[in-house]
């Protein structure tokens, strides 16, 4: 032994008795924040890591998909940061225009007023004061969760800088012809009165009615059938199969359309199935996409009956009334002109509703912008294919191929006030010029700008460099570009993931913007159900948080993380987690109370006993595989593995077994203080952040020469632990000997009924084994008493090469232990005959389900293993 592995000075009275989250993880969080920890220096010469974080809304508030997610890139960042990388965890909020305007938009309407009533300036004003008031709140329970991001950089997609980016790469896409207006069928929201793009419209089966009707007179009638009735007034066709022979006659004439002044064509396209229905369908062009491609092949006109309010346009009796309503007297008026051959309601089918405001859809012919994206689409699955990107776990590469490979050109125009406005500007004679951010625009008589803003994920899609000071070349885009990984949902692979990597590869010259695409699953309740407010199953986590820790939701969640794997999630789960960082607070207190200190080095290996030498091994292998983990991402493999090494291993094995090293003291409690103390500064390293920082803190000692010699105050900024190489399998089968002594005779003490503090005097037969140094732990553990005077052993087990023979007399009831049983054994073969019965009647098992048959065979093993259980127990009884 050397003089520095003597105890430790580190008092156990700068911890309470119990860990109280909610007085430790605020302030420690702020002074992380004050002390710079997660800020990131671009002259660093340090390797860079970075991770842009998933968009959250300027809207939002933290819900436990933020939480999950975040919690997931802090576990990264922290791991990289204690490795010696320069790591940015980049901080961005986004602007969310159609959320943001409908949120200001219903504070107006509170003072009776409208946007058009303060006009566009002042209603951008009102938004940014929103913003400044009201706005961003979920950046402050990103600090509550901990999240370790740098928020000197933290940038929002309106701010100058993030807005020249937009308008420099709109501008380049407009040169390069990536960017045109056209008039095609755009997704229109009624309520949020913009289009929107295909990805935010969400599918749901509602209840409607299937209509069919008769149109034309006499020999020149045809029936068709639609769901939406009120699209009729638009029709400016019939369209059938050119080999339909039951529509030969009809294809090239005119026909009467009902309820109107109007005669329409009957057309001959090869997308009408001849199969489906009457093998004759309506044909809208301003009202269906479907109809629009049908309307460009064949000429025809383009007739929009409805305004962008979802109101019928149309000249005659339906004009003015909304969609619903004409749908309804439409459908009345066709009835009483006896054009009605069939009505099915009610009617499910899927509709599109808006992801904002869940309003019906309406596919509506309009003037748009729109981005060319097959080049860049082509780009952005070559970068995969090749090997720069790679997409964790690999088997999403194929809905991510699925996507990209089948793009239709983007609508990136939207009928918003809130947002970047698109940078053209139309002249009095038709004129389109497209101002870049250093250019000025056209003026005169007759020019004004484009009042149509872009799509939110436009310029979300160029956060990886936009943030980092793109156009200009900044020092943070030479250090932090590429991204080295992204963390986000398969829910937005397609919003957020796909626009980036198009963006990046043709921004930044063909560099992807990330190394590596990290997909995650959706957080579910405990019983696998979508959380939802109208299910009334979904969570703040901040209640959580409250009541348990932020460190217990975490840990929670991180348990659950498969690769793109949904995550169920419950409050016992978390209030496990909870019990958990207890479990370390405890223990710890316990460690440095009986000598636990990391002053010095290790003592020499011959110094120390199998139980240290055991447990040091078991680190060392432990900190392999968690390593391993994070490098293949598996977050809930990596959390199992800490847990089951801190709470069993270390917690339950280690520390008990050296208890009785602890309370004789000497030169070998000494040794195992040592040991401990390395075992919980590389456990609460790998565990961290915040009750795993109050306690290394503590367990490292203010001012400790180690620590200042490594720059050390925090966990934050502490090493990376890594494995030393140390092994020594034979103490690691020798302590597997000891838990197995234990483990049997607590089982056989638990089958006989005793109380785990019950003590029982036992004679123990370890010569010749391994197991006699640990002779009086063993007997610590299981409560074994000394045989002395009288001994009389009722019940002998062997195990392991070694025997431990226990007399229960006087310990317990055996008459009525017996009857116990018996009644037991009893009920467990009437189950085995009730269960064989079953499984040998053939009748029985051609008509059972097969989880019926399974649970039948599951309750026989279950039964067959009590008896054997039972029977056993019956033996070791003592004999009258």
């Amino acid at each position: 032994m050397t003089e520095k592995t003597q105890q430790p000075t580190a008092p156990t009275s700068e911890l309470p008795t119990q860990y109280a989250p909610a007085e430790v993880e605020g302030p420690l969080y702020e002074r992380w924040v004050e002390r710079g920890y997660f800020e990131a220096d671009a002259k660093s010469e340090k390797p860079p890591f970075t991770v842009v974080i998933p968009p959250p809304n300027v809207t939002g508030s933290l819900h436990l998909g933020h939480a999950f997610e975040h919690t997931l890139i802090d576990a990264l960042t922290r791991r990289k940061r204690m490795q010696g990388y320069e790591t940015l965890w980049q901080p961005d909020m986004d602007h969310a225009g159609i959320a943001t305007q409908n949120v200001v938009e219903r504070e107006l309407g509170k003072e009776s007023k409208s946007r058009h009533d303060l006009g566009r300036e002042e209603f951008i004003e009102r938004v940014w004061q929103w913003k400044g008031e009201s706005g961003g709140q979920i950046s402050g329970q990103m600090r509550r969760l901990g999240d370790g991001v740098a928020w000197s950089r933290e940038r929002f997609t309106m701010d100058e800088g993030l807005s020249r980016a937009v308008q420099t790469i709109f501008k380049k896409l407009f040169d390069d012809e990536l960017i045109y207006r056209a008039e095609r069928i755009i997704n229109w929201c009624p309520r949020c009165l913009t289009a929107i793009s295909d990805i935010e419209v969400e599918y749901q089966d509602d209840d409607g009615e299937l209509v069919s009707m008769k149109y034309g007179e006499g020999e020149d009638t045809i029936v068709v059938a639609t769901t939406r009735a009120e699209t009729m007034l638009g029709d400016t066709a019939v369209a059938v199969h050119p080999d339909d022979e039951r529509y030969a006659h009809l294809i090239g004439k005119q026909i009467k359309l009902p309820l109107t002044d109007r005669t329409i064509p009957v057309v001959a396209d090869t997308h009408v199935d001849p199969e489906f229905g009457t093998g004759a369908v309506k044909v809208t062009p301003a009202h269906d996409p479907n109809d629009f491609e049908i309307g460009q092949r064949h000429n025809l006109p383009a007739l929009a009956v409805m305004d962008e309010r979802a109101v019928i346009t149309a000249h005659g009796p339906f004009q003015g009334l909304d969609r619903l309503e004409a749908r309804s007297a439409i459908v009345g008026a066709l009835r009483a002109e006896g054009r009605i051959v069939a009505e099915k309601r009610p009617y499910v089918h899927s509709v599109g509703h808006c992801s904002r405001c869940k309003t019906t859809v309406e596919p509506r012919l309009s003037m748009q912008w729109w981005v060319k994206v097959g080049p860049l689409a082509k780009a952005a699955g070559d970068a995969v294919r090749d090997g720069r990107v790679k997409i964790h776990p690999q088997e999403m590469e194929k809905r991510y191929f699925d996507w990209v490979d089948n793009l239709h050109d983007w609508c990136i125009s939207r009928q918003l006030w809130w947002g970047h406005r698109i940078p053209i500007w139309h002249g009095p004679n038709g004129e389109i010029v497209c101002v870049g951010p250093d250019e000025e625009p056209p003026t005169g008589e007759g020019w004004t700008q484009e009042t149509d803003v872009l799509d939110t994920w436009f310029s979300s899609g160029l956060w990886p460099f936009s943030t980092l000071g793109w156009p200009e070349q900044t020092e943070s885009l030479a250090k932090f570009y590429p991204n080295s990984v992204l963390v986000t949902g398969y829910d937005i692979l397609f919003f957020w993931v796909a626009r980036m990597m198009m963006f990046g590869l043709y921004a930044m010259d063909g560099t992807p913007p990330f190394h590596t695409i990290v997909l995650h699953g959706m957080v579910r309740d405990q019983f696998g159900k979508k959380m939802s407010k109208s299910f009334g199953n979904a969570v703040n986590p901040l209640d959580w948080m409250d009541k348990y820790g932020s460190d217990a939701l975490r840990f929670t969640l991180a348990r659950g993380a498969n690769p793109g794997v949904d995550v169920p999630i419950g409050e016992d789960w978390v209030q496990g987690s909870r019990n958990f960082a207890n479990k370390i607070w405890n223990a710890t207190r316990f460690a440095l109370m009986n000598g636990a200190t990391v002053e010095g080095p290790l003592p020499a290996p011959e110094e120390m006993s199998s139980t240290d030498r055991w447990i040091l091994s078991r680190l060392n292998k432990t900190v392999a595989e968690v390593d391993a983990f994070y490098e293949d991402y598996q977050f809930a493999k990596l959390s199992e593995a800490l847990f089951h090494f801190a709470w069993d291993e270390v917690f339950d094995w280690y520390v008990e077994l050296s208890k009785t090293t602890f309370f004789a003291g000497g030169e070998q409690a000494k040794v195992s203080g040592r040991v401990l103390g390395e075992v919980l500064d590389v456990t609460l390293r790998l565990l961290h952040p915040f009750v795993t920082d109050t306690l290394w803190t503590t367990l490292t000692g203010v001012g400790s020469p180690q620590r200042e010699a490594r720059g050390e105050e925090s966990l934050v900024v502490a090493d990376w632990p890594t494995d030393s190489g140390f092994r020594d399998d034979a103490a690691e089968r020798e302590i597997e000997l000891v838990q197995r002594v234990v483990t049997e005779v607590r089982r056989f003490r638990s089958d006989q009924g005793l109380q785990p503090g019950q003590k029982v005097p036992a004679k123990l037969t370890l010569d010749g084994t391994a197991l006699a140094p640990h002779e009086p732990a063993i007997r610590q553990l299981l409560r074994l008493q000394p045989e002395g005077e009288g001994f009389h052993a009722t019940a002998s087990l062997p195990v392991a090469g070694a025997t431990v023979a226990i007399d229960l007399s006087g310990t317990i009831d055996v008459e009525a232990e017996r009857k116990r049983l018996t009644k037991d054994l009893g009920a467990a073969q009437k189950e085995v005959a009730q269960a064989t019965a079953k499984l040998g009647n053939e009748a029985f098992l051609a008509k059972a389900p097969d989880n019926v048959v399974d649970k039948i065979r599951t309750r026989l093993a279950k039964a067959e293993e009590g008896i054997a259980r039972i029977n056993t127990q019956l033996a070791n009884l003592p004999q009258g």
